[in-house]
């Protein structure tokens, strides 16, 4: 039987107006039933001018395909946004992106147009995902008037799930992307930097996959959050 998520794009796609959304929602979600090695993901992160959806903007964008258990790196992509006005001066200092390095972006409709094409039919990898959901959401509603629906793996909540279950004394700082790289003594990628991010959370859902798998397969679903 298919999931909740399957039954909803399943309606959503009949309600979705013309363009890249609906041509996304088109493409059946993976089984949570499915082995997780069966499964095709896309490991996506944005860099933003802030934390809220709602004021902030996004300023690049990086994603790479996961098959299974291997990261197609041929397919690495990262896109830098023309945003509307100056970037904040912390936000500068963070992400290392100038304002005119964003003028020399592209717009953000291309831009999350190929990220749907690519997220299609695959699942979602993000590390702390509610920032990358919240934003992509936010623009797929200015542009196609329907928030982003995809299933999600987030590693920062699978290390909290692992550190629970263990009953691993941890901090908030122990949950952060690169900390959790060093737990897993995975090489270190360019921080806050879109594909170097996306990348890392890539490698760091392998490992996590790999440390649950005892070679009798794992379904999907118990990385769903």
């Amino acid at each position: 039987m298919p999931g909740l998520i399957e039954w909803r794009r399943r309606w959503r796609l009949r309600r979705a107006p013309q363009g890249p959304l609906r041509e996304h929602l088109a493409q059946p979600t993976p089984r949570p039933r499915a082995d997780w090695r069966e499964v095709e993901y896309l490991a996506v992160d944005l860099e933003t001018t802030g934390l809220d959806p709602r004021n902030d903007q996004i300023l690049s964008v990086g994603h790479v395909v996961v098959r299974g258990a291997a990261i197609d790196l041929a397919t690495a992509r990262r896109h830098l946004v023309r945003v509307g006005g100056a970037i904040p001066e912390a936000s500068a200092v963070i992400h290392q992106i100038t304002d005119d390095q964003a003028a020399c972006g592209g717009e953000l409709e291309p831009v999350l147009a190929e990220l749907l094409a690519a997220l299609a039919g695959r699942v979602l990898i993000a590390h702390h995902a509610s920032i990358e959901l919240g934003f992509l959401s936010s623009a797929c509603r200015r542009l196609w008037r329907q928030g982003l629906l995809t299933p999600v793996v987030d590693t920062q909540v699978l290390a909290h799930r692992t550190f629970e279950r263990r009953q691993i004394p941890f901090r908030g700082s122990d949950l952060r992307l690169y900390a959790l790289c060093d737990r897993y003594n995975l090489p270190r990628h360019g921080a806050h930097d879109a594909l170097g991010d996306a990348l890392a959370a890539a490698e760091l859902f392998l490992a996590q996959a790999a440390y649950r798998d005892d070679g009798k397969g794992v379904a999907l679903g118990t990385f769903l959050c």
